[in-house]
Protein backbone atom coordinates (compact mmCIF):
# COMPACT_ATOMS: atom_id res chain seq x y z
CA UNK A 1 0.00 0.00 0.00
CA UNK A 2 2.97 2.32 0.52
CA UNK A 3 6.44 2.60 -0.98
CA UNK A 4 7.42 6.08 0.24
CA UNK A 5 6.77 8.24 3.30
CA UNK A 6 6.18 11.93 2.61
CA UNK A 7 9.55 12.87 4.10
CA UNK A 8 11.40 10.87 1.44
CA UNK A 9 9.78 12.62 -1.53
CA UNK A 10 11.55 15.65 -3.01
CA UNK A 11 10.82 18.12 -5.88
CA UNK A 12 13.84 16.63 -7.66
CA UNK A 13 11.76 13.44 -8.09
CA UNK A 14 9.62 15.30 -10.66
CA UNK A 15 7.94 12.75 -12.93
CA UNK A 16 8.70 9.76 -10.66
CA UNK A 17 5.94 7.32 -9.77
CA UNK A 18 5.25 6.93 -6.04
CA UNK A 19 2.80 5.05 -3.86
CA UNK A 20 1.83 6.84 -0.67
CA UNK A 21 -0.58 6.03 2.13
CA UNK A 22 -1.98 7.83 5.13
CA UNK A 23 -4.92 9.77 6.49
CA UNK A 24 -7.05 12.40 4.72
CA UNK A 25 -6.21 15.52 6.70
CA UNK A 26 -8.21 17.96 4.61
CA UNK A 27 -10.37 17.95 1.49
CA UNK A 28 -10.83 21.02 -0.68
CA UNK A 29 -13.19 20.96 -3.68
CA UNK A 30 -12.86 23.95 -6.03
CA UNK A 31 -15.04 22.51 -8.77
CA UNK A 32 -12.62 21.54 -11.53
CA UNK A 33 -9.79 21.21 -8.98
CA UNK A 34 -9.77 18.90 -5.97
CA UNK A 35 -7.04 18.99 -3.32
CA UNK A 36 -6.41 16.29 -0.76
CA UNK A 37 -3.93 16.95 2.03
CA UNK A 38 -2.61 13.53 3.00
CA UNK A 39 -0.91 13.04 6.37
CA UNK A 40 1.53 10.28 7.26
CA UNK A 41 4.17 9.76 9.92
CA UNK A 42 6.59 12.20 8.30
CA UNK A 43 4.24 15.07 7.50
CA UNK A 44 1.88 16.25 4.76
CA UNK A 45 1.48 15.77 1.01
CA UNK A 46 -0.73 17.66 -1.39
CA UNK A 47 -2.61 15.47 -3.87
CA UNK A 48 -4.08 17.49 -6.76
CA UNK A 49 -6.75 16.18 -9.14
CA UNK A 50 -8.00 18.17 -12.12
CA UNK A 51 -11.06 17.50 -14.23
CA UNK A 52 -10.05 16.54 -17.74
CA UNK A 53 -6.60 15.35 -16.59
CA UNK A 54 -7.42 12.96 -13.76
CA UNK A 55 -9.35 9.73 -14.44
CA UNK A 56 -13.09 9.75 -13.73
CA UNK A 57 -12.83 6.83 -11.29
CA UNK A 58 -10.27 8.69 -9.24
CA UNK A 59 -12.43 11.84 -9.18
CA UNK A 60 -15.47 9.82 -8.06
CA UNK A 61 -13.47 8.19 -5.28
CA UNK A 62 -12.18 11.55 -4.08
CA UNK A 63 -15.78 12.79 -3.84
CA UNK A 64 -16.55 10.02 -1.32
CA UNK A 65 -13.67 10.72 1.06
CA UNK A 66 -14.32 11.87 4.59
CA UNK A 67 -11.69 13.46 6.83
CA UNK A 68 -9.39 10.97 8.57
CA UNK A 69 -10.17 8.16 6.14
CA UNK A 70 -7.17 5.97 5.32
CA UNK A 71 -6.15 5.91 1.66
CA UNK A 72 -3.43 4.51 -0.55
CA UNK A 73 -2.60 6.59 -3.62
CA UNK A 74 -0.44 5.84 -6.64
CA UNK A 75 0.64 8.82 -8.69
CA UNK A 76 3.42 10.95 -10.10
CA UNK A 77 5.45 13.68 -8.44
CA UNK A 78 5.00 17.11 -10.02
CA UNK A 79 7.42 19.85 -8.98
CA UNK A 80 5.40 22.94 -8.06
CA UNK A 81 6.98 25.84 -6.19
CA UNK A 82 3.56 27.02 -4.96
CA UNK A 83 2.66 23.68 -3.39
CA UNK A 84 3.62 22.71 0.17
CA UNK A 85 7.12 21.18 0.15
CA UNK A 86 7.61 22.35 -3.44
CA UNK A 87 5.74 19.49 -5.15
CA UNK A 88 2.36 17.79 -5.43
CA UNK A 89 1.13 14.34 -6.35
CA UNK A 90 -0.97 13.75 -9.47
CA UNK A 91 -3.10 10.65 -8.64
CA UNK A 92 -3.46 7.74 -11.04
CA UNK A 93 -5.37 5.51 -8.61
CA UNK A 94 -6.90 5.95 -5.16
CA UNK A 95 -7.74 3.06 -2.86
CA UNK A 96 -9.93 3.72 0.18
CA UNK A 97 -8.44 1.45 2.83
CA UNK A 98 -10.70 2.49 5.73
CA UNK A 99 -13.47 5.07 5.64
CA UNK A 100 -13.75 7.30 8.73
CA UNK A 101 -17.05 8.07 10.39
CA UNK A 102 -18.25 11.64 10.91
CA UNK A 103 -18.36 13.68 13.05
CA UNK A 104 -14.88 13.13 14.49
CA UNK A 105 -14.47 12.89 18.28
CA UNK A 106 -11.57 15.32 18.06
CA UNK A 107 -10.36 17.88 15.55
CA UNK A 108 -6.84 17.09 14.37
CA UNK A 109 -6.27 20.16 12.19
CA UNK A 110 -5.59 22.47 15.13
CA UNK A 111 -8.56 24.71 14.28
CA UNK A 112 -10.67 23.63 17.27
CA UNK A 113 -9.12 23.45 20.74
CA UNK A 114 -9.95 20.58 23.08
CA UNK A 115 -9.53 20.08 26.81
CA UNK A 116 -6.72 17.77 27.90
CA UNK A 117 -9.20 15.22 29.28
CA UNK A 118 -11.00 15.08 25.91
CA UNK A 119 -7.68 14.61 24.16
CA UNK A 120 -6.55 11.82 26.50
CA UNK A 121 -9.91 10.06 26.16
CA UNK A 122 -9.36 10.05 22.38
CA UNK A 123 -5.59 9.60 22.43
CA UNK A 124 -5.55 7.44 19.29
CA UNK A 125 -6.75 10.50 17.38
CA UNK A 126 -4.93 13.15 19.40
CA UNK A 127 -1.56 11.65 18.43
CA UNK A 128 -2.47 12.24 14.78
CA UNK A 129 -1.74 15.95 15.37
CA UNK A 130 1.80 16.76 14.21
CA UNK A 131 2.66 18.68 17.40
CA UNK A 132 1.52 15.75 19.56
CA UNK A 133 3.23 13.05 17.52
CA UNK A 134 6.37 15.21 17.72
CA UNK A 135 6.42 14.73 21.51
CA UNK A 136 6.50 10.95 21.17
CA UNK A 137 9.07 10.97 18.40
CA UNK A 138 11.31 13.05 20.67
CA UNK A 139 10.62 10.77 23.64
CA UNK A 140 11.58 7.74 21.54
CA UNK A 141 14.80 9.51 20.53
CA UNK A 142 15.55 10.32 24.20
CA UNK A 143 15.18 6.70 25.25
CA UNK A 144 17.24 5.46 22.31
CA UNK A 145 20.00 7.99 23.03
CA UNK A 146 20.08 6.92 26.70
CA UNK A 147 20.49 3.28 25.75
CA UNK A 148 23.09 3.98 23.06
CA UNK A 149 25.18 6.11 25.42
CA UNK A 150 25.50 3.44 28.08
CA UNK A 151 26.05 0.63 25.62
CA UNK A 152 28.96 2.70 24.26
CA UNK A 153 30.29 2.97 27.85
CA UNK A 154 30.13 -0.83 28.23
CA UNK A 155 27.27 -0.85 30.73
CA UNK A 156 25.10 -3.98 30.80
CA UNK A 157 21.32 -3.70 30.45
CA UNK A 158 19.33 -5.59 33.11
CA UNK A 159 15.62 -6.14 33.75
CA UNK A 160 14.63 -6.17 37.43
CA UNK A 161 11.12 -7.35 38.43
CA UNK A 162 8.10 -5.06 38.61
CA UNK A 163 6.40 -7.27 41.22
CA UNK A 164 8.07 -7.10 44.63
CA UNK A 165 7.51 -8.30 48.19
CA UNK A 166 8.84 -5.23 50.07
CA UNK A 167 9.06 -1.48 49.57
CA UNK A 168 12.01 -0.40 47.44
CA UNK A 169 12.60 2.83 49.32
CA UNK A 170 10.64 2.48 52.55
CA UNK A 171 7.37 4.25 53.22
CA UNK A 172 3.82 3.26 52.36
CA UNK A 173 3.32 4.67 48.86
CA UNK A 174 2.93 1.26 47.24
CA UNK A 175 0.24 -0.32 45.08
CA UNK A 176 -0.64 -3.67 46.69
CA UNK A 177 -1.69 -6.51 44.40
CA UNK A 178 -3.04 -9.99 44.99
CA UNK A 179 -0.29 -12.43 44.08
CA UNK A 180 -1.78 -15.92 44.33
CA UNK A 181 -2.19 -16.56 48.09
CA UNK A 182 -0.16 -13.58 49.31
CA UNK A 183 0.13 -9.83 49.04
CA UNK A 184 2.74 -8.27 46.78
CA UNK A 185 3.39 -4.78 45.41
CA UNK A 186 4.12 -3.02 42.15
CA UNK A 187 7.72 -1.84 42.25
CA UNK A 188 8.31 1.78 43.29
CA UNK A 189 11.77 1.58 41.79
CA UNK A 190 14.39 -0.96 40.63
CA UNK A 191 16.66 0.51 43.32
CA UNK A 192 17.31 -2.48 45.57
CA UNK A 193 17.84 -4.86 42.66
CA UNK A 194 20.33 -2.67 40.82
CA UNK A 195 22.29 -2.28 44.06
CA UNK A 196 22.34 -6.05 44.53
CA UNK A 197 23.81 -6.35 41.03
CA UNK A 198 26.88 -4.46 42.22
CA UNK A 199 27.92 -7.55 44.21
CA UNK A 200 27.74 -9.85 41.17
CA UNK A 201 30.70 -8.57 39.18
CA UNK A 202 28.39 -7.05 36.54
CA UNK A 203 29.32 -3.77 38.11
CA UNK A 204 28.02 -1.22 35.54
CA UNK A 205 24.34 -1.64 34.68
CA UNK A 206 21.54 0.38 33.16
CA UNK A 207 17.77 -0.09 33.21
CA UNK A 208 14.75 1.26 31.32
CA UNK A 209 11.47 0.17 32.90
CA UNK A 210 8.22 1.38 34.50
CA UNK A 211 7.84 2.17 38.19
CA UNK A 212 4.66 2.68 40.21
CA UNK A 213 4.14 5.16 43.06
CA UNK A 214 0.90 5.33 45.04
CA UNK A 215 1.33 9.02 45.84
CA UNK A 216 -1.87 11.11 45.96
CA UNK A 217 -0.40 13.97 43.91
CA UNK A 218 -2.64 15.60 41.33
CA UNK A 219 -0.23 18.09 39.78
CA UNK A 220 1.05 18.82 36.25
CA UNK A 221 4.41 17.25 37.23
CA UNK A 222 3.44 13.95 38.87
CA UNK A 223 2.12 10.58 37.69
CA UNK A 224 1.54 7.24 39.38
CA UNK A 225 3.12 5.19 36.60
CA UNK A 226 6.43 6.50 35.33
CA UNK A 227 9.19 5.21 33.09
CA UNK A 228 12.64 5.26 34.66
CA UNK A 229 16.05 5.34 33.03
CA UNK A 230 18.52 4.18 35.70
CA UNK A 231 22.16 3.29 36.14
CA UNK A 232 24.22 1.79 38.97
CA UNK A 233 28.01 1.63 39.00
CA UNK A 234 30.49 0.08 41.45
CA UNK A 235 34.07 0.90 42.47
CA UNK A 236 33.45 4.62 42.80
CA UNK A 237 35.27 6.92 45.21
CA UNK A 238 32.32 9.23 45.86
CA UNK A 239 29.15 10.52 44.19
CA UNK A 240 31.19 12.20 41.43
CA UNK A 241 31.84 8.71 40.08
CA UNK A 242 28.27 8.58 38.80
CA UNK A 243 27.50 12.30 38.40
CA UNK A 244 29.93 12.29 35.46
CA UNK A 245 27.73 9.66 33.78
CA UNK A 246 24.59 11.70 34.47
CA UNK A 247 25.87 14.93 32.94
CA UNK A 248 27.39 12.97 30.06
CA UNK A 249 24.16 11.25 29.08
CA UNK A 250 22.03 14.40 29.44
CA UNK A 251 24.44 16.25 27.16
CA UNK A 252 24.24 13.35 24.67
CA UNK A 253 20.42 13.15 24.82
CA UNK A 254 19.91 16.85 24.17
CA UNK A 255 22.55 16.88 21.43
CA UNK A 256 20.84 13.92 19.74
CA UNK A 257 17.41 15.58 19.85
CA UNK A 258 18.74 18.90 18.54
CA UNK A 259 20.59 17.22 15.66
CA UNK A 260 18.04 14.55 14.72
CA UNK A 261 14.63 16.10 15.54
CA UNK A 262 14.62 19.58 13.95
CA UNK A 263 11.16 19.11 12.41
CA UNK A 264 9.69 17.92 15.71
CA UNK A 265 11.23 20.82 17.64
CA UNK A 266 9.84 23.21 15.03
CA UNK A 267 6.36 21.68 15.36
CA UNK A 268 6.53 22.35 19.10
CA UNK A 269 7.90 25.89 18.73
CA UNK A 270 11.17 24.82 20.39
CA UNK A 271 13.63 25.62 17.60
CA UNK A 272 16.41 27.63 19.19
CA UNK A 273 14.91 27.15 22.65
CA UNK A 274 16.60 23.79 23.29
CA UNK A 275 20.36 24.18 23.45
CA UNK A 276 22.99 21.50 24.08
CA UNK A 277 24.21 22.06 27.66
CA UNK A 278 27.89 22.66 28.24
CA UNK A 279 30.01 20.20 30.21
CA UNK A 280 30.74 19.99 33.06
CA UNK A 281 27.49 21.02 34.78
CA UNK A 282 27.72 23.47 37.67
CA UNK A 283 27.86 21.88 41.14
CA UNK A 284 26.15 23.50 44.12
CA UNK A 285 25.85 22.18 47.65
CA UNK A 286 22.48 22.08 49.38
CA UNK A 287 23.77 24.73 51.79
CA UNK A 288 24.72 27.02 48.90
CA UNK A 289 21.23 26.61 47.44
CA UNK A 290 19.65 27.63 50.77
CA UNK A 291 21.73 30.83 50.71
CA UNK A 292 20.90 31.60 47.06
CA UNK A 293 17.17 31.09 47.66
CA UNK A 294 17.24 33.41 50.67
CA UNK A 295 18.43 36.15 48.31
CA UNK A 296 15.34 35.39 46.21
CA UNK A 297 13.11 35.71 49.33
CA UNK A 298 12.54 31.95 49.43
CA UNK A 299 13.54 31.06 52.98
CA UNK A 300 13.99 27.40 53.89
CA UNK A 301 14.93 25.74 57.13
CA UNK A 302 17.91 23.39 56.94
CA UNK A 303 16.37 19.98 56.17
CA UNK A 304 13.50 21.33 54.04
CA UNK A 305 13.14 20.03 50.50
CA UNK A 306 13.52 22.59 47.73
CA UNK A 307 10.03 23.53 46.45
CA UNK A 308 9.12 24.08 42.76
CA UNK A 309 9.43 27.89 43.06
CA UNK A 310 12.90 27.32 44.51
CA UNK A 311 13.87 25.14 41.55
CA UNK A 312 12.71 27.87 39.17
CA UNK A 313 14.64 30.53 41.06
CA UNK A 314 17.82 28.45 40.96
CA UNK A 315 17.27 27.92 37.23
CA UNK A 316 17.19 31.70 36.76
CA UNK A 317 20.30 32.12 38.93
CA UNK A 318 22.18 29.52 36.84
CA UNK A 319 21.03 31.15 33.58
CA UNK A 320 18.97 28.12 32.50
CA UNK A 321 21.93 25.76 32.46
CA UNK A 322 21.56 22.34 34.13
CA UNK A 323 23.16 22.04 37.56
CA UNK A 324 23.80 19.47 40.28
CA UNK A 325 22.77 19.95 43.93
CA UNK A 326 25.05 17.88 46.20
CA UNK A 327 25.38 16.96 49.88
CA UNK A 328 21.76 16.90 50.98
CA UNK A 329 20.73 16.43 54.62
CA UNK A 330 20.96 12.71 55.34
CA UNK A 331 17.61 12.55 57.14
CA UNK A 332 15.57 13.66 54.10
CA UNK A 333 17.15 11.29 51.59
CA UNK A 334 16.60 7.57 51.05
CA UNK A 335 17.94 5.25 53.76
CA UNK A 336 20.64 3.82 51.48
CA UNK A 337 22.29 7.23 50.82
CA UNK A 338 25.80 7.12 52.29
CA UNK A 339 26.55 9.77 54.98
CA UNK A 340 29.71 11.80 54.42
CA UNK A 341 32.61 10.57 56.54
CA UNK A 342 33.48 14.03 57.86
CA UNK A 343 29.90 15.34 58.17
CA UNK A 344 27.41 12.47 58.66
CA UNK A 345 24.45 14.85 58.90
CA UNK A 346 24.98 15.23 55.13
CA UNK A 347 25.15 12.48 52.53
CA UNK A 348 26.45 11.75 49.07
CA UNK A 349 23.02 12.33 47.50
CA UNK A 350 22.48 14.70 44.59
CA UNK A 351 19.80 16.04 42.26
CA UNK A 352 20.06 17.25 38.67
CA UNK A 353 17.91 20.30 37.95
CA UNK A 354 17.24 21.20 34.33
CA UNK A 355 14.91 23.83 32.86
CA UNK A 356 13.51 24.69 36.27
CA UNK A 357 12.65 21.24 37.58
CA UNK A 358 14.23 18.25 39.28
CA UNK A 359 15.20 15.87 36.49
CA UNK A 360 17.14 13.18 38.31
CA UNK A 361 18.03 12.00 41.81
CA UNK A 362 20.92 9.80 42.85
CA UNK A 363 23.54 9.10 45.48
CA UNK A 364 26.57 7.19 46.53
CA UNK A 365 25.00 4.27 48.42
CA UNK A 366 25.88 2.70 51.75
CA UNK A 367 27.86 -0.45 50.96
CA UNK A 368 28.70 -1.56 54.52
CA UNK A 369 26.24 -4.15 55.85
CA UNK A 370 26.28 -2.93 59.47
CA UNK A 371 25.86 0.70 58.47
CA UNK A 372 22.94 -0.23 56.24
CA UNK A 373 21.20 -2.09 59.11
CA UNK A 374 21.55 0.99 61.30
CA UNK A 375 20.19 3.25 58.54
CA UNK A 376 17.08 1.05 58.18
CA UNK A 377 16.45 1.03 61.92
CA UNK A 378 16.88 4.80 62.13
CA UNK A 379 14.03 5.17 59.61
CA UNK A 380 11.79 2.81 61.58
CA UNK A 381 12.15 0.07 58.97
CA UNK A 382 12.49 -3.58 59.95
CA UNK A 383 15.67 -5.11 58.47
CA UNK A 384 13.94 -8.51 58.36
CA UNK A 385 11.70 -7.20 55.59
CA UNK A 386 14.81 -6.41 53.52
CA UNK A 387 16.69 -9.67 54.11
CA UNK A 388 16.77 -10.58 50.40
CA UNK A 389 18.52 -7.25 49.76
CA UNK A 390 20.79 -7.20 52.81
CA UNK A 391 22.19 -10.64 52.04
CA UNK A 392 24.07 -9.20 49.05
CA UNK A 393 25.96 -6.84 51.40
CA UNK A 394 27.40 -9.63 53.57
CA UNK A 395 29.60 -11.27 50.98
CA UNK A 396 31.64 -8.55 49.32
CA UNK A 397 29.84 -5.36 48.21
CA UNK A 398 32.06 -2.68 46.62
CA UNK A 399 31.39 1.07 46.96
CA UNK A 400 28.74 2.04 44.44
CA UNK A 401 26.19 4.63 43.42
CA UNK A 402 23.65 5.47 40.80
CA UNK A 403 20.74 7.62 39.76
CA UNK A 404 17.46 7.68 37.84
CA UNK A 405 16.05 10.00 35.18
CA UNK A 406 12.30 10.09 34.59
CA UNK A 407 11.68 9.74 30.86
CA UNK A 408 8.56 11.88 31.21
CA UNK A 409 10.38 14.68 33.06
CA UNK A 410 13.14 15.11 30.49
CA UNK A 411 10.61 14.87 27.64
CA UNK A 412 8.51 17.56 29.36
CA UNK A 413 11.54 19.85 29.67
CA UNK A 414 12.77 19.42 26.10
CA UNK A 415 9.32 19.68 24.50
CA UNK A 416 8.30 22.66 26.64
CA UNK A 417 4.78 21.39 27.38
CA UNK A 418 2.97 22.34 30.57
CA UNK A 419 1.59 19.03 31.81
CA UNK A 420 3.50 15.78 32.19
CA UNK A 421 0.43 13.86 30.96
CA UNK A 422 1.21 15.26 27.50
CA UNK A 423 4.40 13.16 27.52
CA UNK A 424 2.67 9.82 28.14
CA UNK A 425 0.47 8.06 25.61
CA UNK A 426 -2.00 6.80 28.21
CA UNK A 427 -1.13 8.43 31.57
CA UNK A 428 -2.00 6.89 34.92
CA UNK A 429 -2.75 9.28 37.75
CA UNK A 430 -5.02 9.45 40.77
CA UNK A 431 -8.13 9.83 38.61
CA UNK A 432 -7.21 8.24 35.29
CA UNK A 433 -6.91 4.51 34.66
CA UNK A 434 -8.66 4.44 31.27
CA UNK A 435 -8.26 4.19 28.36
Amino acid sequence: MRKEYSGKIRPEMDGSEVRIAGWVHEVRDLGKLKFIILRDRDGFLQVTAKKGETGEEVLKTLDTLSKESVVSIKGRVLANAKAPSGFEIKPASVQVVAQSLSPLPLDVTGKVDAELDTRLNNRFMDVRKPEVSAIFKIRAKIQRAFREYFISKEFIEINPPSIIAAASEGGTNLFPITYFEREAFLAQSPQLYKQMMMSTGLDKVFITQPAFRAEPHNTPRHLNEIFQMDIEKAFIKDEEGVIVDLEGVVNHIVKTVVEECPAELEALGRTGEVKVPKLPFKRLTYDECIDILARHDIRLEWGDDIPPDGERALNEELKHQPFIIKHWPTDIRAFYSRPLDDAPEKCGAFDLDYMGMEMSSGAQRIHDHGQLIEALKKRGLNPEGFEFYLKAFRYGMPPHGGWSIGAERITLAICGVQNIRECVLWPRDRHRIEP
